[in-house]
This record gives C-alpha cells, sequence and structure tokens, in this order.
C-alpha cells in the first residue's frame, strides 16, 4: 500500500481561496463550518461533478459562497443537502461534530456494553423491532454479565421496541436492560415471534477497545490441518495482532483457511491489502486494487502519478516488518449481509489470483471508500481551526480489483448457508453451522447450498446510530500545501 503525499489541486475556473482564520473569525460559527464542508465537498467528493452546488464555478465569489452557506444553520444539514443520492447512490458519506470520538472509533476504541447487537424487523412490513446477540466482546461489562451469543429480546426496560423508540432505548442511555426471549420464526406468515421468557440483563456502556480478532483455531481433520480465523474490523492498530495470527497458523502448517468475515463492515484499506498479502505471499508486486477518483481527481493522478492510483500486494508491513503469508491458492471466507467494504475488497481483490470460495449469505455491496477530513487549511490537523470539534468521512474513491471489477450489489455466496437465530453455536468451534459447513465443502468438496426456505432478514436489517458501521477508509497523510 502506497504512502505517497496527496497533493489537493484544486481545478477551478475561478479562485475561491481558502479563507484565513483572522477572516473567518468575522463569520458565524456554522457558516466558517460550513465553508470548510463545501470546500472538502468540492475537492474530493467522488460523486462531485454529479452536484450542481459543488461545480467548481458555481459561485463567482467568495462572498456568494459565504450568502449561501449562511442558508444552513446546522453543519449536518448542509452536507446532507450536497450528498449525492443519498441512501441510493451514496449511503456512506457522513458528518461528526466530534473528531475525537470519531479518532478513537479508528484506533479500535468502542463505547459499547460489549454485547454486539443485530436489529431486525419482525416481518416485512411490520414496525416491531428483535434483536439478538451475535457475540460478546472479552473483557467489557456485557462479558461479565449472564448473557451470550443467540440470545434474542424485543423489548428494553420494559418497552416493546419498534423503528420509533430503538434507537433512544439502545443507544442514548448509558445503561439499559435487555428483556430476553425465546426466537420463533413462522414460515407461514414470515414472522418472528420473541416470547418473554422473565430473564432480563443490565448493560452498562463504556469505552472498551475491541482486538479485531476473535478466534482463532486449528482443526485436525481427516489429514487436513484447517485453520480459522474469525477477524471482525480491519483496524490498523492492530496489524501486529494480525500477523502473529497468521505467524501461528503458518507455525501450525496449515493446508486450508477459514477466514470468517461474517460480521466485518470493514475499516482500513491498507490493513486490507495486508491481508490478503498474508494469505497468498506469492503475487509480491502484483496489483492488488486500482482506485478511481473524481473526474478532476482521476485526470490529475493519470496524467501526473498514474503509479498513486494502484495498490499492490506486499510481502512487508508500513514499518518494515515483514508479513506472515501462507502462499495459499483457496481460501473459504464466511459472509453475511454484514461483511462490507474493506471484508468485500479482500474477496474482490483476492478473485482475480486465487480460488475464492464464499459460505453464507450475500454481502453489503459497498465498494467504496473515505477519507477523514479537518477544518484547516488543507484538510488535515495541521493547522486545525480550534473552534470546533467537527469532520467529514466523505466517500472519495472507488476501489475496483486488477480486472477493473467490483461488486455494487455485493457478493452472493458460491454456498447458501443462513445462520439460524434458534441455533447460533460457539463461534470458533468446528461445529458451529457456517464453520462446519466450509470444513465439509473442504474435506468434500461438496458445493450444494442448503435448500431451507430462508427469512430474508438481510433485507430487514435496521441501522444502528452508528455512523462507522460498513466502513472502509483510507489512511494516508494529507498535503501540507496547497497548490
Amino acid at each position: 500500500m502506497k504512502n505517497n503525499l496527496l497533493v489537493i489541486i484544486l481545478i477551478s475556473s475561478i479562485t475561491l481561496g481558502s479563507c484565513t482564520k483572522f477572516e473567518r473569525d468575522t463569520l458565524p460559527l456554522n457558516v466558517e463550518i460550513n465553508d470548510f464542508v463545501w470546500k472538502g465537498m468540492n475537492t474530493y467528493y467522488l460523486w462531485q461533478d454529479s452536484i450542481p452546488v459543488l461545480s467548481d464555478d458555481r459561485f463567482s465569489t467568495q462572498e456568494d459562497l459565504f450568502n449561501y452557506l449562511s442558508d444552513y444553520d446546522q453543519p449536518a444539514e448542509l452536507f446532507e443537502s450536497i450528498k449525492h443520492k443519498p441512501d441510493v447512490v451514496d449511503k456512506w458519506s457522513w458528518i461528526d461534530d466530534d473528531y475525537i470520538a470519531l479518532e478513537a472509533y479508528f484506533s479500535g476504541i468502542r463505547k459499547t456494553s460489549g454485547a454486539k447487537i443485530k436489529l431486525y424487523l419482525t416481518a416485512k412490513n411490520s414496525d416491531d423491532v428483535y434483536g439478538i446477540i451475535r457475540y460478546i466482546i472479552p473483557n467489557t461489562d456485557a462479558s461479565n454479565k449472564p448473557i451470550e451469543r443467540g440470545d434474542v429480546f424485543n423489548s428494553v426496560d420494559g418497552v416493546k421496541l419498534n423503528k420509533s423508540n430503538y434507537q433512544d432505548l439502545l443507544y442514548i442511555s448509558s445503561s439499559y436492560t435487555l428483556n430476553l426471549g425465546t426466537f420463533n420464526y413462522n414460515s407461514t406468515t414470515e414472522t418472528v415471534e420473541i416470547t418473554p421468557n422473565g430473564e432480563n440483563v443490565t448493560l452498562n456502556n463504556g469505552e472498551y477497545p475491541e482486538n479485531p480478532i476473535h478466534h482463532t483455531n486449528v482443526f485436525n481433520i481427516d489429514g487436513k490441518n484447517i485453520g480459522y480465523l474469525m477477524y471482525n474490523s480491519f483496524t490498523s492498530n492492530y496489524n501486529q495482532e494480525l500477523n502473529n495470527a497468521f505467524q501461528y497458523l503458518k507455525n501450525e502448517n496449515i493446508t486450508d483457511l477459514i477466514l470468517d468475515l461474517r460480521y466485518n463492515g470493514g475499516g482500513s484499506v491498507q490493513t486490507a491489502s495486508y491481508l490478503a498479502s498474508m494469505i497468498t505471499g506469492q503475487f509480491e508486486g502484483a496489483v492488488l486494487t486500482q482506485e478511481k477518483w473524481n473526474s478532476k481527481w482521476q485526470s490529475w493522478l493519470e496524467e501526473n502519478h498514474p503509479d498513486w492510483l494502484v495498490n499492490h500486494f506486499t510481502n512487508t508491513m508500513y514499518d518494515g516488518t515483514n508479513i506472515n503469508n501462507l502462499n495459499l491458492n483457496r481460501i473459504i471466507i464466511l459472509t453475511t449481509g454484514s461483511s462490507a467494504s474493506a471484508s468485500e475488497l479482500v474477496i474482490n481483490a483476492l478473485k482475480p489470483y486465487i480460488d475464492v470460495v464464499t459460505i453464507g449469505t450475500t454481502t453489503h455491496g459497498k465498494y467504496v471508500a473515505s477519507v477523514t477530513l479537518y477544518d484547516s487549511p488543507n484538510f488535515s490537523k495541521e493547522n486545525i481551526n480550534p473552534d470546533h470539534l467537527w469532520a467529514m468521512q466523505p466517500i472519495v474513491l472507488k476501489e475496483l480489483n486488477s480486472e477493473g471489477n467490483y461488486a455494487p450489489n455485493g457478493f452472493e455466496p458460491d454456498i447458501l448457508l443462513e445462520e439460524e437465530f434458534n441455533n447460533m453455536g460457539v463461534l470458533g468451534s468446528e461445529t458451529e453451522a457456517l464453520t462446519a459447513r466450509a470444513i465439509d465443502y473442504i474435506i468434500t468438496g461438496n458445493k450444494m447450498s442448503s435448500t431451507k426456505k430462508m427469512f430474508d432478514r438481510h433485507k430487514k436489517q435496521l441501522k444502528t446510530q452508528n455512523m462507522f458501521d460498513n466502513e472502509m477508509y483510507i489512511e494516508r497523510e494529507l498535503p501540507l500545501e496547497r497548490i
């Protein structure tokens, strides 16, 4: 993965100079922040040339721009108004009023109880909501409570969940009580029913680090050493731990690897390149991914630095550490609709080189990456505006594989198999359903999918208040000057 400085080029028919802090001090704070929002989106946004108000010649003077920006009291309101077809095309760009919390999340620190919850509607046209515990983060509040993977609930603090109240009940309070129940799916009405079982668990939110390497095992079956790695986030602060996990797998002389990305919503593109290189190793220097920026960036990069648009397989990490690679020619990857962005990048990047077999359900379909922009002359943290903590995470590029392909609708599984909520199994165990199916495929070569009629949960998953879900971002040092 390259680490070049990207020089911000303002290709414009007019000159809207960057205001100095002194000049901005004469503006209301919301206009000051809005100025940062508009200029950052005008410079970097992937769909900039599809948004008329972001056009380089939209405003003839800085005063015209300020007059436009003054109509927006809240930076988030302006930001949302200039996104390209929100919830249809750009479902992922966002803005936040606390970049300190944002940076903490990207470093692996989560505000959570430790219970990883996924929410669903009970039926396609229902307002009723239920939740299921996917897994518990070690060394958190939830890890010390009587709650485990597979537990379900449809009430919090005695209040039944619905589309209007679930955010407040689960994500606003620092403490909440889950009212647990038993799961039943009525295939005739295609409705989920949760029957209260009288068990209640109170959870307290806190800030906890989460090691994304949730399980690493080796199964010795029929003469094969089958490695298993459950990896839940591409968090660059844990790159060395990831490398250590591959050293363990390498030392065990594994013949096959099951990579469990079923709950991995993405993260660092650089970390994704390391993971792809750890799985392989025989393709050092070959093209891993290609990037497509907005039209003015793309043209400039193609003319001046085409090498910056290509990422390669590597055998060393950024700090010079040697990558522990397995030289595999096949990888089995477990997926769900929560496998997104950087997880999909790994699948997509490896497909031209080795046999990639996916087991589970269709992935999320996020093929674009973002970058953190701060309110400073060059959008880095250098000379950052001290008056506020706003930062943006706009989509800035598409990630394509070496053949120019990507999957905007996600990757359909080679072997279809859904998790059954009434029989979730133990993660990391060879008897857990998806893992057992992967082992069966490795031993027998059988690719037959489940014929059982499944409840289409993928389309009924609810958004959480967590903007960081399904994130893929590039980690690059922004320039120190604008030319």
